[in-house]
């Protein structure tokens, strides 16, 4: 899958001469967490803002200026005084894993994506969440296993050929490293099979069962 599948296209963007207070309303308005940052003729991208930057340039709620001041104030501040200029994007035909790791190396929840110099996307955190609970079938009713087994070559195939063979459809798989080991974590779920036939099943294989539930 890659990230023109998943990506918002045409994002909602600021220009750099907009206020805080009119970007933060416009971001509460339309809830979204944070906006690109297009030049005046928006036409090219100049900048990123996030709702973090945003109440980070708000006063403090301690602080001793009245509630007039604290408006002029930010009437006055523009998003391009506080706004990230170096900004990280990705690629629309860049695998979607490419651009989570990107998001989790910068600590950051969501890139631009970029094509030809041109603003065409833009990719979140919540996007990346949705793609792992389809992949781990969290809405799909089924038998959920998981299981350890040692990273060797025709494991999966094994244990997929033993679930078909009884009639089970693997509606979801998920495979993760075992910390300090060279064993893999195999999340499966199956629909077509109960949990007691599922364990039947599993039982002659080389395996560990660490967790079953419906």
């Amino acid at each position: 899958m890659l990230v023109k599948n998943r990506m918002t296209s045409d994002p909602l963007t600021v220009t750099e001469g907009t206020t805080v207070a009119e970007a933060l309303s416009f971001m509460k308005q339309h809830s979204v967490r944070r906006l690109p940052v297009m030049d005046h003729r928006k036409k090219h991208m100049v900048g990123i803002i996030s709702e973090k930057d945003l109440l980070y340039a708000s006063p403090s709620p301690a602080t001793s200026l009245s509630v007039y001041e604290i408006g002029y104030l930010l009437s006055r501040l523009k998003v391009e005084e506080i706004m990230t200029k170096d900004v990280i994007t990705v690629s629309p035909d860049a695998p979607l894993e490419d651009a989570a790791r990107i998001m989790a190396d910068n600590k950051i929840g969501g890139l631009p994506v970029v094509e030809d110099g041109k603003l065409v996307g833009i990719i979140t955190e919540t996007d990346i969440f949705k793609v792992t609970l389809e992949m781990l079938g969290a809405r799909e009713h089924g038998v959920r296993l998981t299981l350890r087994a040692e990273d060797k070559p025709g494991t999966l195939s094994e244990i997929a050929h033993a679930i078909a063979s009884k009639g089970g459809d693997i509606i979801a798989l998920g495979t993760f490293g075992c910390e300090g080991t060279q064993d893999r974590t195999l999340m499966v779920k199956v629909r077509g099979l109960e949990k007691q036939e599922l364990l039947q099943t599993i039982e002659p294989l080389p395996v560990q069962v660490l967790d079953v539930r419906n």
